[in-house]
């Protein structure tokens, strides 16, 4: 019983750092790309991130990683920072914030259906789809009308961009779940980030953002926010996900994308003065009992019941 509530409270307090601080990078990525060009300032919060814990968890005494486990971490920083977080980051400078923040909630669309067909793989049941759709609609409520086109028509190459991102996403949080990787869990995650962060400055050098730094055009707000992500967004939560990834299933670990929005949201009406509407407080309604839903273990119900004679069949929880 013991052990049980350990771990429960490890689940939760994992949660709770990928929902809250997730949601608040929103704030800090804007405010790091005010004087750092996006490919550049996602390379070095991750160098920044990924070698704090890679040298961490070596003074610890973690042994040194193999040929094999660079390999996954490179992989990895490919699927995760580069075509993830790097394509978002590109992506935002042609369409709208609000279209961006839709698309990314594809995120656990993609996720629920790769880790459904993968070994070992969860069902898809009824529960849990309801909950998905449930919360594209929530998002959809929170964004509104006008800002998912940003008042322009949609940019057909961003729209697509993103949610190759999203897939791309998805796919390397299922092969994270059994890619041969170092045992450590900072290790691994630091490795993963380091990967990241060297393509991430190859692709700013290719996207022609290295002229485009100057040192003393930096401004500290800037500074500051690369810290703060580097250090809460990448160590902490990063960390954290990565935890959740290997101790639940992907439906629920993917709710932070649902999540995320909505934190942004509140954080800031509690921080900048922003006004809440009454749309939004209804798509935070949406969105809570899309995560309860998904989230919420119970016997499923499977989206086309089969008739089973002379058997009882007892399916495991999402």
């Amino acid at each position: 019983m013991r052990e049980m509530l350990r771990r429960n409270a490890k689940l939760l307090g994992a949660f709770a750092a990928v929902y809250l601080i997730w949601g608040s990078t929103y704030l800090g990525i804007r405010y790091a790309i005010d004087s750092v060009p996006p490919f550049v300032m996602a390379g070095i919060r991750f160098l920044l991130a990924g070698g704090s814990l890679y040298g961490w968890s070596r003074l610890r005494g973690a042994p040194a990683p193999n040929g094999t486990h660079w390999k996954s971490a490179f992989i990895l920083g490919s699927l995760l920072f580069l075509q993830g977080n790097g394509i978002v980051a590109w992506s935002e400078q042609r369409i709208s914030t609000g279209l961006t923040a839709l698309l990314l909630t594809t995120i656990p669309l993609w996720m629920t259906l790769i880790g459904r067909f993968s070994t070992g793989g969860s069902p898809l049941t009824g529960k849990v789809a309801f909950g998905l759709i449930l919360g594209l609609v929530g998002v959809l409520v929170l964004v509104g009308p006008r800002e998912l086109a940003g008042a322009k028509r949609v940019d057909v190459l961003g729209t697509l961009a993103l949610l190759f991102a999203s897939i791309s996403w998805a796919v390397g949080s299922i092969y994270s779940r059994s890619a041969p990787l170092p045992s450590d869990r900072l290790q691994s995650a630091g490795m993963q980030m380091l990967g990241g962060g060297v393509l991430l400055l190859l692709a700013g050098g290719f996207a022609g953002e290295w002229p485009r730094l100057l040192a003393s055009h930096v401004t500290a707000r800037s500074a500051l926010a690369i810290v703060y992500l580097s250090l809460f967004g990448s160590v902490i939560a990063f960390s954290a996900y990565l935890y959740l990834l290997r101790n639940t299933t992907p439906a629920r670990v993917s709710t932070y994308a649902f999540a995320n929005p909505l934190v942004a949201l509140f954080l800031g009406w509690l921080f900048m003065g922003e006004s809440l509407s009454p749309r939004s407080l209804i798509a935070a309604v949406f969105i809570f009992v899309a995560v309860a839903l998904i989230m919420m273990p119970s016997e499923p119900l499977r989206l086309f019941p089969k008739k089973l004679v002379g058997a009882q069949v007892r399916d495991p929880s999402c």
